[in-house]
């Protein structure tokens, strides 16, 4: 059958069209992510994107969506660079202890798959580290500790929970805690889990409406930025 010279146009366009085009009418600046001004610097280099989760293992929803990361993380192209940003803006549950143990356990080599697994288990499967009492809606108290994570991590990774300790209290931990505060507020980031794509859009499950649409979301974001 033989193409009208419109259809041949038609086709034409959309084969010259950038692949994340076709879900621009989906997703709605604005509404499904925010533009974050001014972008934030990103640690990756040249040719490389960054995806950011902004998480708290205290946080019940970062626990839910925990498996999602996984799916995401595995979806996206190879120049995409996936790290974790641990917030503290609630201390109540115990927040600035699980973020000041993140960055302990990433300066001494000890965040991978398997630690970063077990610690959402220590949390909310075990009870090891819960900050809410196991069959109830009330905190823990007291709250676990930067020794209970000691320990933890002692378990865990093989670290002595003394050199643990040290490095939790040493400059260079807190450095990262008050850079971490930083980019939190200069991204405008209010609740967990929210994902940054390359320090220029943020979005949360509230804006997108499921965890299956946050890692659809961030494709997408990834292949427009990607296409420039």
């Amino acid at each position: 059958m033989r193409m009208s010279v419109r259809s041949l146009w038609i086709l034409a366009a959309l084969l010259a069209a950038p692949p994340w085009a076709g879900a621009a009418t989906q997703w709605v600046e604005g509404r499904n992510y925010f533009l974050i001004q001014p972008a934030q610097p990103t640690s990756v280099g040249p040719g490389k994107i960054e995806v950011t989760e902004v998480f708290s293992y205290a946080c019940p929803a970062c626990n839910n969506f925990h498996p999602f990361m996984d799916r995401l993380q595995e979806s996206l192209p190879a120049n995409v660079v996936v790290n974790y940003v641990p917030a503290s803006f609630n201390p109540s549950e115990d927040w600035p202890m699980f973020q000041r143990a993140y960055y302990t356990a990433l300066v001494l080599g000890l965040v991978n798959k398997h630690t970063h697994d077990a610690m959402y288990d220590a949390v909310w499967k075990t009870g090891e580290l819960a900050v809410v009492v196991p069959g109830t809606n009330q905190l823990r108290r007291p709250p676990p500790s930067i020794e209970d994570a000691a320990r933890f991590y002692a378990q865990q990774g093989g670290v002595n929970p003394q050199t643990f300790m040290s490095t939790a209290n040493s400059f260079g931990v807190d450095s990262k805690i008050r850079q971490a505060d930083q980019y939190v507020r200069d991204c405008l980031v209010d609740q967990t889990p929210t994902i940054i794509v390359n320090g220029t859009y943020r979005f949360t499950p509230s804006s997108v409406g499921s965890p299956e649409q946050m890692i659809e979301l961030t494709k997408y974001l990834v292949a427009k930025l990607s296409h420039g």
